[in-house]
Protein backbone atom coordinates (compact mmCIF):
# COMPACT_ATOMS: atom_id res chain seq x y z
CA UNK A 1 0.00 0.00 0.00
CA UNK A 2 1.52 3.41 -0.93
CA UNK A 3 2.53 5.60 1.76
CA UNK A 4 -0.15 8.59 2.30
CA UNK A 5 1.34 11.89 0.24
CA UNK A 6 2.75 14.67 2.30
CA UNK A 7 0.40 17.94 2.01
CA UNK A 8 1.65 20.21 0.05
CA UNK A 9 1.15 23.30 2.37
CA UNK A 10 3.00 26.84 3.56
CA UNK A 11 4.87 24.32 6.39
CA UNK A 12 6.20 22.66 3.27
CA UNK A 13 6.91 25.49 1.46
CA UNK A 14 8.81 26.88 4.84
CA UNK A 15 10.71 23.77 4.82
CA UNK A 16 11.79 23.71 1.00
CA UNK A 17 12.66 27.48 0.24
CA UNK A 18 13.15 28.68 -3.21
CA UNK A 19 16.47 30.40 -4.15
CA UNK A 20 17.08 33.39 -3.11
CA UNK A 21 19.41 35.37 -5.23
CA UNK A 22 21.43 37.98 -3.53
CA UNK A 23 24.18 41.24 -4.62
CA UNK A 24 25.86 40.59 -7.69
CA UNK A 25 23.17 38.40 -9.41
CA UNK A 26 23.15 38.99 -13.26
CA UNK A 27 20.06 38.04 -15.44
CA UNK A 28 22.26 34.83 -16.62
CA UNK A 29 23.13 33.78 -13.05
CA UNK A 30 19.06 34.01 -12.05
CA UNK A 31 18.45 31.44 -15.13
CA UNK A 32 17.79 30.88 -18.66
CA UNK A 33 14.76 29.47 -19.94
CA UNK A 34 14.41 28.28 -23.16
CA UNK A 35 10.47 27.22 -24.42
CA UNK A 36 10.17 25.49 -27.45
CA UNK A 37 6.43 24.72 -28.91
CA UNK A 38 3.60 26.91 -30.15
CA UNK A 39 1.34 26.18 -33.77
CA UNK A 40 -0.71 27.73 -35.89
CA UNK A 41 -3.61 26.56 -33.90
CA UNK A 42 -2.30 27.42 -30.94
CA UNK A 43 -0.14 30.45 -31.53
CA UNK A 44 0.09 31.79 -28.04
CA UNK A 45 0.75 28.94 -25.86
CA UNK A 46 4.40 30.02 -25.45
CA UNK A 47 3.09 33.78 -24.31
CA UNK A 48 1.50 32.04 -21.43
CA UNK A 49 4.58 29.78 -20.63
CA UNK A 50 7.37 32.16 -20.90
CA UNK A 51 5.68 35.00 -18.77
CA UNK A 52 5.30 32.44 -16.16
CA UNK A 53 8.63 31.69 -16.39
CA UNK A 54 9.98 35.42 -15.92
CA UNK A 55 7.04 36.10 -13.24
CA UNK A 56 8.92 33.43 -10.40
CA UNK A 57 12.33 35.29 -11.33
CA UNK A 58 14.21 33.75 -14.44
CA UNK A 59 16.52 36.21 -15.74
CA UNK A 60 16.56 34.91 -19.51
CA UNK A 61 13.95 33.75 -21.54
CA UNK A 62 13.88 32.07 -25.30
CA UNK A 63 10.89 31.14 -26.75
CA UNK A 64 11.58 28.95 -29.87
CA UNK A 65 7.91 28.50 -32.15
CA UNK A 66 7.19 28.32 -35.84
CA UNK A 67 8.18 31.10 -38.25
CA UNK A 68 5.27 32.45 -39.18
CA UNK A 69 4.14 33.15 -35.39
CA UNK A 70 7.44 34.42 -34.18
CA UNK A 71 7.61 38.13 -35.18
CA UNK A 72 4.05 38.29 -33.15
CA UNK A 73 5.09 36.26 -30.10
CA UNK A 74 8.70 38.68 -29.51
CA UNK A 75 5.75 41.72 -29.59
CA UNK A 76 3.94 40.04 -27.22
CA UNK A 77 6.55 39.18 -24.61
CA UNK A 78 9.52 42.06 -25.53
CA UNK A 79 11.59 41.10 -22.38
CA UNK A 80 12.36 37.66 -24.55
CA UNK A 81 14.44 36.62 -27.62
CA UNK A 82 12.03 35.47 -30.02
CA UNK A 83 13.68 32.25 -32.18
CA UNK A 84 11.60 31.76 -35.22
CA UNK A 85 11.61 27.78 -36.19
CA UNK A 86 10.76 26.26 -39.78
CA UNK A 87 7.22 24.68 -40.25
CA UNK A 88 5.62 22.66 -42.11
CA UNK A 89 2.54 23.11 -44.37
CA UNK A 90 0.05 22.75 -41.04
CA UNK A 91 1.69 25.21 -39.24
CA UNK A 92 3.74 23.00 -36.74
CA UNK A 93 7.46 22.98 -36.12
CA UNK A 94 9.76 20.82 -38.37
CA UNK A 95 13.29 20.18 -38.90
CA UNK A 96 14.72 22.56 -36.24
CA UNK A 97 17.35 21.04 -34.95
CA UNK A 98 20.09 24.17 -37.07
CA UNK A 99 17.61 26.47 -35.66
CA UNK A 100 17.78 24.71 -32.34
CA UNK A 101 21.69 23.90 -32.12
CA UNK A 102 22.48 27.49 -30.21
CA UNK A 103 19.47 28.11 -28.30
CA UNK A 104 19.56 24.57 -26.44
CA UNK A 105 23.63 25.63 -25.37
CA UNK A 106 22.48 28.82 -23.95
CA UNK A 107 19.83 27.44 -21.59
CA UNK A 108 19.89 26.06 -17.86
CA UNK A 109 16.67 24.28 -18.58
CA UNK A 110 14.25 23.82 -21.64
CA UNK A 111 10.06 23.65 -21.52
CA UNK A 112 8.85 21.75 -24.17
CA UNK A 113 5.57 20.82 -25.63
CA UNK A 114 2.77 24.20 -24.75
CA UNK A 115 0.82 25.05 -27.93
CA UNK A 116 1.94 21.86 -29.77
CA UNK A 117 -0.59 20.04 -32.05
CA UNK A 118 0.91 17.06 -33.72
CA UNK A 119 2.63 14.32 -32.31
CA UNK A 120 5.21 13.97 -34.83
CA UNK A 121 6.16 17.52 -34.09
CA UNK A 122 6.83 16.66 -30.34
CA UNK A 123 8.22 13.34 -30.85
CA UNK A 124 11.03 15.22 -33.54
CA UNK A 125 11.58 17.55 -30.63
CA UNK A 126 11.98 15.35 -27.73
CA UNK A 127 15.16 13.20 -29.97
CA UNK A 128 16.53 16.61 -30.86
CA UNK A 129 16.65 17.32 -27.27
CA UNK A 130 17.24 13.71 -25.95
CA UNK A 131 19.83 13.02 -28.44
CA UNK A 132 22.34 16.75 -27.06
CA UNK A 133 25.07 15.80 -24.92
CA UNK A 134 24.01 18.89 -22.14
CA UNK A 135 24.25 16.96 -18.94
CA UNK A 136 23.53 19.92 -17.17
CA UNK A 137 20.13 20.24 -18.67
CA UNK A 138 16.87 20.23 -17.06
CA UNK A 139 13.69 19.88 -18.76
CA UNK A 140 9.75 20.57 -18.65
CA UNK A 141 7.88 17.87 -20.54
CA UNK A 142 4.01 19.12 -21.49
CA UNK A 143 1.51 18.37 -23.42
CA UNK A 144 0.97 16.56 -26.35
CA UNK A 145 5.28 15.99 -25.75
CA UNK A 146 4.06 13.76 -22.42
CA UNK A 147 2.50 10.67 -24.61
CA UNK A 148 5.28 10.89 -26.99
CA UNK A 149 7.79 9.58 -24.34
CA UNK A 150 6.15 6.30 -24.87
CA UNK A 151 8.08 5.42 -27.87
CA UNK A 152 11.16 7.15 -26.60
CA UNK A 153 12.15 5.52 -23.02
CA UNK A 154 15.94 4.54 -24.18
CA UNK A 155 16.56 7.99 -25.54
CA UNK A 156 15.02 9.78 -21.93
CA UNK A 157 17.48 7.38 -20.33
CA UNK A 158 19.94 9.68 -19.95
CA UNK A 159 18.12 12.59 -18.50
CA UNK A 160 17.00 10.50 -15.14
CA UNK A 161 16.61 13.12 -12.13
CA UNK A 162 16.53 15.80 -14.83
CA UNK A 163 13.09 15.15 -15.65
CA UNK A 164 9.71 17.02 -14.77
CA UNK A 165 6.55 15.59 -16.69
CA UNK A 166 3.48 17.70 -16.26
CA UNK A 167 0.11 15.53 -17.42
CA UNK A 168 -3.59 15.98 -16.59
CA UNK A 169 -5.37 12.96 -16.57
CA UNK A 170 -5.73 12.24 -20.15
CA UNK A 171 -2.47 12.90 -21.00
CA UNK A 172 -1.11 10.31 -17.71
CA UNK A 173 -3.53 7.65 -19.19
CA UNK A 174 -1.76 7.61 -22.65
CA UNK A 175 1.60 7.44 -21.43
CA UNK A 176 0.92 4.74 -18.81
CA UNK A 177 -1.25 2.93 -21.20
CA UNK A 178 -4.46 2.76 -19.29
CA UNK A 179 -7.82 4.01 -18.75
CA UNK A 180 -8.53 7.26 -17.81
CA UNK A 181 -10.72 6.27 -15.10
CA UNK A 182 -8.18 4.54 -13.83
CA UNK A 183 -5.58 7.32 -13.39
CA UNK A 184 -9.07 9.40 -11.70
CA UNK A 185 -9.08 6.33 -9.08
CA UNK A 186 -5.65 5.75 -8.12
CA UNK A 187 -3.85 8.94 -9.12
CA UNK A 188 -1.13 8.25 -6.44
CA UNK A 189 -0.53 5.12 -7.76
CA UNK A 190 0.23 6.01 -11.52
CA UNK A 191 1.88 9.33 -10.83
CA UNK A 192 4.42 6.97 -8.86
CA UNK A 193 5.17 4.17 -11.41
CA UNK A 194 5.56 6.76 -13.94
CA UNK A 195 7.86 8.86 -11.59
CA UNK A 196 9.88 5.39 -10.92
CA UNK A 197 10.14 4.17 -14.62
CA UNK A 198 11.89 7.80 -15.94
CA UNK A 199 13.49 8.86 -13.26
CA UNK A 200 11.36 11.89 -13.22
CA UNK A 201 9.18 14.26 -11.20
CA UNK A 202 5.64 13.60 -12.09
CA UNK A 203 3.04 16.51 -11.23
CA UNK A 204 -0.53 15.14 -12.21
CA UNK A 205 -3.03 17.75 -12.55
CA UNK A 206 -6.39 17.97 -11.79
CA UNK A 207 -8.60 19.33 -8.88
CA UNK A 208 -6.10 17.96 -6.34
CA UNK A 209 -2.48 17.47 -8.35
CA UNK A 210 -0.25 14.68 -7.20
CA UNK A 211 3.62 15.21 -7.22
CA UNK A 212 5.59 12.03 -7.23
CA UNK A 213 9.24 11.44 -7.16
CA UNK A 214 11.31 8.13 -8.50
CA UNK A 215 11.67 7.01 -5.05
CA UNK A 216 7.61 6.62 -4.05
CA UNK A 217 7.18 9.79 -2.03
CA UNK A 218 4.64 11.97 -3.00
CA UNK A 219 3.04 15.18 -2.39
CA UNK A 220 -0.65 16.56 -2.44
CA UNK A 221 -1.58 19.71 -3.18
CA UNK A 222 -5.75 20.31 -2.48
CA UNK A 223 -6.29 22.63 -5.68
CA UNK A 224 -6.12 26.37 -6.82
CA UNK A 225 -10.24 26.01 -7.00
CA UNK A 226 -12.25 25.87 -10.19
CA UNK A 227 -11.23 28.59 -11.90
CA UNK A 228 -7.89 27.28 -12.72
CA UNK A 229 -9.31 24.84 -14.82
CA UNK A 230 -9.54 27.15 -18.43
CA UNK A 231 -7.29 27.39 -21.20
CA UNK A 232 -3.67 27.84 -20.89
CA UNK A 233 -3.62 27.20 -17.13
CA UNK A 234 -1.29 24.10 -17.69
CA UNK A 235 1.08 26.40 -19.96
CA UNK A 236 1.17 28.44 -17.18
CA UNK A 237 2.14 25.52 -14.70
CA UNK A 238 4.69 24.27 -17.27
CA UNK A 239 6.71 27.68 -17.25
CA UNK A 240 6.52 28.55 -13.66
CA UNK A 241 8.46 25.09 -12.99
CA UNK A 242 10.61 25.65 -15.90
CA UNK A 243 11.71 28.79 -14.73
CA UNK A 244 12.13 27.91 -10.82
CA UNK A 245 14.19 24.82 -12.42
CA UNK A 246 16.55 27.64 -14.48
CA UNK A 247 16.77 29.23 -11.02
CA UNK A 248 19.00 26.60 -9.30
CA UNK A 249 15.90 24.57 -8.04
CA UNK A 250 16.02 21.18 -7.06
CA UNK A 251 12.94 19.18 -9.17
CA UNK A 252 10.87 18.29 -6.75
CA UNK A 253 11.45 21.68 -5.06
CA UNK A 254 10.65 23.95 -8.66
CA UNK A 255 7.24 21.45 -8.82
CA UNK A 256 6.39 21.85 -5.53
CA UNK A 257 6.47 25.74 -5.70
CA UNK A 258 4.73 26.01 -8.92
CA UNK A 259 2.03 23.79 -8.33
CA UNK A 260 1.80 26.16 -4.96
CA UNK A 261 2.35 29.65 -6.85
CA UNK A 262 -0.12 28.31 -9.48
CA UNK A 263 -2.81 27.44 -7.09
CA UNK A 264 -2.27 29.84 -4.67
CA UNK A 265 -2.13 32.86 -7.28
CA UNK A 266 -5.40 31.11 -8.68
CA UNK A 267 -7.46 31.63 -5.06
CA UNK A 268 -6.09 35.24 -5.28
CA UNK A 269 -7.21 36.17 -8.72
CA UNK A 270 -10.46 34.69 -7.66
CA UNK A 271 -11.15 36.94 -4.57
CA UNK A 272 -10.91 40.07 -7.03
CA UNK A 273 -12.09 38.45 -10.39
CA UNK A 274 -15.09 35.77 -9.18
CA UNK A 275 -14.09 32.26 -8.67
CA UNK A 276 -14.71 31.17 -12.09
CA UNK A 277 -13.85 33.44 -15.61
CA UNK A 278 -10.64 34.78 -15.24
CA UNK A 279 -8.04 33.80 -17.53
CA UNK A 280 -5.02 31.96 -17.74
CA UNK A 281 -2.86 34.84 -18.16
CA UNK A 282 -3.95 36.93 -15.13
CA UNK A 283 -2.40 33.97 -12.92
CA UNK A 284 1.30 34.87 -13.29
CA UNK A 285 0.81 38.32 -12.26
CA UNK A 286 0.67 37.16 -8.91
CA UNK A 287 3.15 34.73 -8.51
CA UNK A 288 6.06 38.01 -7.40
CA UNK A 289 3.80 38.66 -4.52
CA UNK A 290 3.97 35.22 -3.02
CA UNK A 291 7.80 34.55 -3.85
CA UNK A 292 10.55 34.99 -1.04
CA UNK A 293 12.28 38.44 -1.94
Amino acid sequence: MSQAPTPLNSEWIAAHPAPVHGEGTTKNSRGRVLAIGGSRMVPGALRLTGEAALRVGAGKLQMATPRSLALQLGLLVPEAASIALPEDAKGEIAEAGEALAAPLQGCDTLVLGPGIGDAGAAAYLLRLVFGTTLRDLTVVIDAMAIGCLNDLRNEAKPFAGRIILTPHHGEMAALAGCDEQQVTDEPQRWACEIAAHFGAVVVLKGSDTIIAEPSGAALHYGGGGIGLATGGSGDVLAGAIAGLLSRGSCPLVAAGWGVWLHGQSGRRVATTSGPIGFLAREVPAEFPRLLPQ
